[in-house]
């Protein structure tokens, strides 16, 4: 179906991580030295959480976490399709950037509170499009429903020079508290015998959009490609990320505390690697791939090693809990509408991650976060 018989990965579509995360590394490092200011008010950080997806801090009775993140070019695909079929994907679009920062948020076991929008357009022409601007409302809204969070404001500055014309940049972030501090979840208590939990994913959520959309530019169709479901390439891409909250949140009822988790977002599976210890990660049984990331895989020539390593292909959020809670987790998740699997368990060894059924390994050295 493709114009081009040559695989198609993430670094060829201008995102190299090699490039990327050293730079994080670098920041993290200079970011640790001003943990200390916060012992002028008493305060102090949790260390722990440095190069987790979410900063925590001790601020006496309970923690205080907080994180930022950036929804990416997933509205690329959203303008190309206004354009395509007259309809605005903002709804969607507005859940996909809660999900970003949300999802990271209760990694660390907290409770989101509040959220705050970036909405910077590239004129304050964009903000004309009522309908456009509306669905993005209303979308964010919805989500902070659905997350139990209030919203609390934003900013809408107009970056003519900096935003391309006619783009929008938008960025979430979001406070929360890890309350009781029990609910911590930084890896101190990861280790041999914890069961690996997989959330489903509703498809590409918001990492990996530059491959689709050079993908998109290789099929004869383009984004209206049926991906053989009878759904277009480009609705399966705009499918919105889901909010994980609710699961982490009705596990906390339940007194259910997972040892860790990861957002599995840019890195793919690689993800799964991400606390610190020396522990293998063996994958025995895998989630249903997303129709538009099957395609995707096999449009962009990708073998699993690359797949898996670079998408969510159906996984995306990873829960470690020991091994006697594991199949309720799954009914849990299950119950609050987000299928889930008992996919692998945590092993003495080397830092790798073993994905059994596709013969993939991962080791330490493919994801270097800290």
């Amino acid at each position: 179906m493709t114009q081009a018989n040559t695989p198609l990965t993430y670094d060829q579509a201008g995102v190299n991580y090699d490039l990327i995360d050293p730079l994080k590394v670098a920041a993290q490092r200079a970011a640790a030295e001003t943990g200390s200011n916060l012992a002028a008010y008493g305060f102090s950080e949790m260390s722990a959480s440095r190069g987790e997806s979410a900063y925590v801090a001790d601020v006496g009775p309970f923690y205080l976490a907080s994180i930022v993140e950036c929804l990416g070019t997933k509205t690329l695909v959203a303008d190309d399709m206004a354009k395509l079929t007259g309809k605005s994907y903002y709804d969607g679009i507005a859940q996909d950037t809660i999900a970003m920062a949300v999802n990271d948020l209760i990694t660390v076991g907290a409770t989101p509170l509040v959220v705050q929008a970036y909405w910077a357009a590239g004129g304050s022409d964009w903000f004309g499009d009522k309908v456009r601007a509306q669905a993005l409302v209303a979308g964010w809204k919805k989500a902070c429903d659905v997350c139990q969070v209030a919203w609390g404001g934003g900013e809408t500055p107009a970056l003519a020079g900096i935003v391309a014309d006619g783009r929008v940049d938008l960025a979430a972030s979001c406070t929360g508290i890890i309350n009781p501090k029990t609910r911590l979840s930084v890896g101190d208590k990861l280790g041999v015998g914890d069961a690996i939990v997989l959330l489903a994913s509703s498809g590409i959520h918001a990492n990996g959009l530059s491959l689709a959309r050079k993908l998109a530019e290789r099929l004869p169709q383009g984004y209206l490609t049926d991906i053989g479901n009878g759904q277009t390439y480009g609705d399966a891409l705009l499918a919105p990320t889901v909010l994980y909250s609710p699961v982490t949140e009705a596990l906390a009822k339940e007194g259910i505390i997972p040892h860790y988790c990861a957002n599995v977002t840019g890195h793919g599976w690689r993800k799964l690697l991400r606390h610190p210890k020396a522990l293998t990660y063996r994958i025995t049984a895998l989630p249903e791939k997303t129709p538009v990331l099957a395609f995707m895989q096999r449009e962009c020539q990708l073998d699993d090693h690359e797949a898996y390593g670079t998408l969510n292909m159906g996984a995306g959020f990873a829960l470690y809990v020991a091994a006697e809670h594991a199949q309720r987790v799954v009914e849990v998740s299950q119950s609050v509408g987000i299928p889930a699997l008992v996919a692998g368990r945590v092993e003495s060894g080397p830092k790798r991650v073993i994905i059994e059924p596709l013969n993939v390994v991962y080791g330490a050295e493919e994801l270097q976060l800290r």
